[in-house]
């Protein structure tokens, strides 16, 4: 197994990973639509219509869960560590992520990191807010349910992928975000109604980060047209050391310009 990956280390370090800056443009992503609102806004006003209503919550999320323990074998809580969604919650954003490293997409590695951090920042802060203005009780009576913020980290992560790489990547990741928002439901920690608007919440992040991205593109003076005659290259070079006690692996990056 050692020799594998020695052998794996080897072949990657003599193929490194370079990454050619692109001119800035101005894609479809970027431009704001009302159209755009519909997917979202549905969500979030479907789970928050389904939440604070008392009749649906009865008869919706609570039919849900009780089928949810009906089939999980009655599990009513999961330690928050060992739930596998705590950790696929962040796969498409990483995905996203590594893409750029590698100089795929639209968009610049620079522009992409604009677009993460800011899509990150405005759906963990609108999450926190929603959770903390409305504080339902989780199907296993810990506090502020609604809505889920592993749904919406999973779903602003596969719209992330798709409005960048497009949509057979999209749905690949949506298969990720889809199966988060089902595991929120199946290991108890929440209603039905939290992860659908969840994710709407999720999609709308994303949205808007690449709305924010041109008014970003001049506070940080990417709008020149000379932007594009500077470029990077990005090198990734894993290695395998030999130590007393035992092997071990690491990766070196370095990037010029």
């Amino acid at each position: 197994m050692k020799k594998f990956f020695a052998l794996v280390a080897v072949m990657v370090a003599v193929m490194p990973l370079n990454a050619q800056r692109r001119d800035s443009v101005y894609t479809a992503s970027e431009q704001f639509k009302v159209t755009k609102l519909i997917a979202p806004v549905t969500l979030m006003g479907v789970g928050a219509v389904c939440a604070l209503t008392p009749a649906i919550h009865t008869s919706m999320d609570y039919s849900v869960r009780d089928w949810a323990l009906s089939n999980n074998g009655g599990v009513t809580y999961v330690p928050l560590l060992e739930c596998p969604e705590t950790w696929m919650q962040f796969a498409p954003a990483a995905a996203y992520g590594i893409a750029a490293l590698c100089g795929a997409g639209k968009h610049s590695l620079f522009e992409q990191l604009l677009v993460g951090v800011t899509a990150y920042g405005l759906m963990f802060g609108g999450t926190q807010a929603v959770k903390y203005i409305v504080n339902n009780p989780r199907p296993n009576e810990s506090p502020r349910s609604f809505l889920s913020g592993h749904t919406a980290t999973a779903f602003m992560g596969a719209e992330l992928v798709r409005l960048e790489y497009g949509i057979w990547w999209g749905l690949a990741a949506y298969s990720v975000a889809t199966a988060t928002a089902f595991l929120r439901i199946w290991n108890n920690w929440h209603w039905a109604s939290d992860v659908i608007a969840g994710a709407g919440l999720g999609i709308l992040s994303a949205h808007a980060a690449y709305w924010l991205l041109p008014l970003e593109r001049k506070l940080f003076h990417m709008d020149s047209k000379l932007s594009g005659a500077s470029h990077y290259q990005w090198q990734a070079t894993p290695f395998v050391a030999s130590t007393p006690a035992g092997a071990s692996y690491g990766l070196t990056m370095s990037v010029r310009w």
